[in-house]
């Protein structure tokens, strides 16, 4: 197979967003300016920066997800991703997200519907494109129990004008997904997700599979360190079944996540040659039904224990 060994993010296999074919290894963004929203900021390199993204790129990812906001006082990650891969390449799929919303200074704000225009406009200005492939409404906190008809359907507007070729959701319920679906297609559900998620959330994975629409974990390696990245301490099950294949506890989080259907996808993002490596060969991890059960025990026993 020297495709999988010169482009190992293809090992995974692929799934189609609309009528867009990704691989099923993605690149996340966020962490390339050196800011992290929500969480603390470390300098970043730009050339290493465009380097990453363009080894990315080299090594068969094809799915970039990026947002406006990612930024930090020096970098952009829009901006990043425009100089190191445009003109882009035929098959490179760019996701992004509106709603939220970033001054200068830091300051979020949220989007009115009548907002969203203008940071799908901003969106394509950074990336120096026409359209937008993907673009996810990404759900506030407040509005977990309440509706996102008026925001979803002045994306669909925009969808119907050119500017979006496909609508996602993200931190999103099954709730919003019935209803963003009454209004326009969904190609894409992002929500945070990795071993010992929610039992609910598991389901809301089953049923995005169920319905054909892509389910791309955020956080998969992080786990509870949400944006503060991964912490150094790990579950033993999850250091075991490293240690019997010789990978990293990163590979087998994202392995184990990718195992979890065909349509679940994974957007792992570092700002590090060496981890964009090694998250991509997590591809080609294969867990065993064995692996799989023992991190399933592991992960009951925990919730039994709190």
């Amino acid at each position: 197979m020297p495709d999988a060994c010169a482009r190992p993010a293809t090992a995974a296999g692929t799934w189609r967003l609309g009528d867009l074919t990704v691989n099923r290894i993605g690149f996340g963004a966020m962490r390339l300016t050196g800011d992290v929203p929500f969480g603390p900021a470390v300098p970043s390199d730009r050339e290493r920066s465009i380097g990453v993204l363009r080894r990315a790129v080299e090594l068969g990812v094809n799915h970039i997800d990026t947002a406006a906001f990612y930024f930090s006082s020096l970098r952009s990650a829009n901006e990043l991703i425009n100089r190191a891969l445009a003109p882009y390449p035929a098959d490179l799929v760019i996701t992004t997200k509106v709603w939220p919303g970033r001054e200068p200074s830091g300051t979020w704000w949220w989007a009115t519907p009548e907002q969203l225009r203008g940071q799908v406009e901003e969106n394509l200005r950074q990336l120096g494109r026409d359209h937008l492939d993907v673009v996810n409404l990404r759900i506030p906190p407040s509005r977990r129990t309440g509706s996102i008809a008026a925001h979803f359907g002045a994306l669909a507007e925009l969808r119907e004008a050119g500017l979006i070729r496909h609508l996602g959701i993200s931190n999103a319920t099954p709730e919003h997904l019935a209803e963003a679906r009454a209004i326009a297609p969904v190609v894409c559900v992002q929500n945070p997700y990795g071993i010992g998620a929610p039992d609910a959330e598991q389901d809301f994975l089953r049923v995005c599979g169920e319905l054909g629409v892509a389910y791309v974990p955020f956080f998969a390696i992080a786990g509870a360190g949400r944006e503060a990245g991964a912490s150094p301490e790990d579950s033993e099950a999850v250091r075991a079944v490293a240690r019997a294949h010789g990978a990293s506890a990163a590979q087998v989080r994202l392995a184990w996540t990718l195992r979890q259907g065909p349509h679940v996808l994974a957007i792992p993002g570092t700002g590090d040659p060496g981890h964009l490596a090694e998250n991509v060969a997590a591809g080609a991890l294969r867990l065993t039904d064995e692996d799989v059960a023992r991190l399933r025990r592991a992960h009951s026993a925990n919730s039994a224990s709190r």
